[in-house]
């Protein structure tokens, strides 16, 4: 009997290794899972890598920190992690993920891609492809517009008044047919070249495992924000109620065009100026508050919707504003005013400097203007271009969207 059970194990054990690689082959054959990023210039990211020393002054942060680079401080390069970037340079960039998939201009840079990569990838425990189109400047009212949203109320009144006048619309219908929605198109057009040909961007990727689009995320917002040609009342509630039916058509037209009706998606609600119901000095005008105010509310509109109840989520940015950052860029356009003084005076150049280094001090102290170098890299607009306050909005993003998919 004892050879009769060792011989039982014997072929139990047989049978689980002759399985094993049936496992592991259906685990490789996984589908690849693929997200989408667009927006304006902050999905562009224009946080320079001088920032990156902020992140490990603080210790909530320095962890995140050695995920984005190595022991000798250099970008790391982020494993079973890949991007196609279009629009933050003249040309697409792709490869491995690492930080400098930002916008070009003065860079590197990076936008919220990296960490957002990091952490998906560490969330699924499987390779990941991020698809990025962004352009700074632009607007979901026109530039992003889904086919679904139908014509512009502007471009509609204004082809209506030329017809009543008896004039010709086909040189403006043309142009409006033009711009309406050329981001958005081309946007859709680089996913398909992207997922057309993956190993283009992964040579790691194995066409027999597939692909799955299973998420798109969204940071825009400061074009729609300030235009009144499309959001007329933008201080009063429902100001900025069109925003939100943008917003929906968006996501709902890219599920379709993309043959993904499941695809998830996070929304991440303008940030900038942190806290509005506060006394702190602010680089914004009081008068735009409560347009920020209501368009937070406007871009949070979606994720309620019951159509999308479990599979849009809204990322309040507020929260991971730096008011300390915000309050230095303020004291800055003293340095800025005092510039201009000396620039209209009879001092030579090193005159000047040396007048500017000195007023420097009279602005900062040593330490605050040490934040500041190592702080800020742009306007608040661009979220001080502070790596930590976008590292974070990334880490964010790649949570709220493994929350959606568990």
């Amino acid at each position: 009997m004892r050879n009769f059970g060792q011989n039982v194990r014997c072929a139990i054990f047989a049978v689980v290794a002759s399985l094993m690689p049936a496992v592991a082959s259906q685990a490789a054959a996984k589908p690849l899972k693929v997200y989408l990023m667009a927006g304006q210039s902050n999905m562009q990211g224009h946080c320079k890598l001088t920032t990156f020393p902020c992140l490990a002054m603080d210790p909530a942060t320095a962890p995140m920190l050695k995920k984005m680079v190595n022991e000798n401080d250099t970008p790391r390069v982020i494993e079973n992690v890949w991007i196609s970037s279009l629009g933050t340079g003249e040309e697409e960039k792709f490869g491995k993920l690492t930080a400098g998939f930002g916008a070009e201009r003065s860079g590197p840079k990076i936008g919220p891609e990296l960490t957002f990569g990091i952490y998906m990838q560490e969330h699924l425990g499987e390779p990941v492809l991020l698809i990025k189109t962004s352009w700074g400047g632009t607007n979901l009212c026109y530039d992003f517009r889904p086919p679904s949203a139908g014509v512009h109320a502007a471009q509609a009144k204004r082809l209506e008044q030329l017809r009543k006048n008896n004039e010709d619309t086909r040189k403006a219908e043309a142009e409006y047919a033009e711009r309406a929605g050329n981001c958005y198109r081309k946007m859709i057009a680089h996913a398909k070249l992207v997922l057309g040909d993956i190993k283009r961007v992964d040579p790691e990727y194995d066409p027999a495992q597939g692909y799955e689009v299973a998420g798109f995320v969204w940071l825009q917002g400061c074009s729609d924000f300030g235009n009144t040609e499309t959001y007329p009342t933008p201080g009063q509630p429902g100001g900025y109620d069109e925003y939100s039916r943008l917003l929906a058509c968006l996501i709902r037209d890219i599920r379709k065009d993309l043959g993904a009706p499941e695809m998830r998606a996070v929304i991440g609600v303008l940030g900038i100026n942190g806290e509005l119901d506060t006394e702190r000095s602010r680089d914004i005008d009081p008068p735009h508050i409560p347009w920020l105010r209501e368009f937070r509310k406007a871009m949070a509109a979606p994720a309620a919707m019951p159509e999308f109840k479990g599979k849009v989520a809204a990322v309040q940015l507020e929260k991971f504003w730096e008011p300390k950052l915000e309050e230095l860029q303020c004291r800055w356009q003293k340095v800025k005013e005092k510039s201009r003084e000396l620039k209209g005076s009879k001092l030579g150049k090193d005159e000047q400097k040396a007048a500017i280094d000195a007023f420097l001090k009279t602005v900062y102290t040593p330490e605050e203007w040490k934040l500041m170098e190592i702080g800020v890299s742009n306007a608040t607009y661009h979220y001080l271009g502070s790596a930590k306050i976008m590292a974070r909005i990334g880490k964010a993003f790649a949570d709220a969207m493994a929350d959606m998919s568990k």
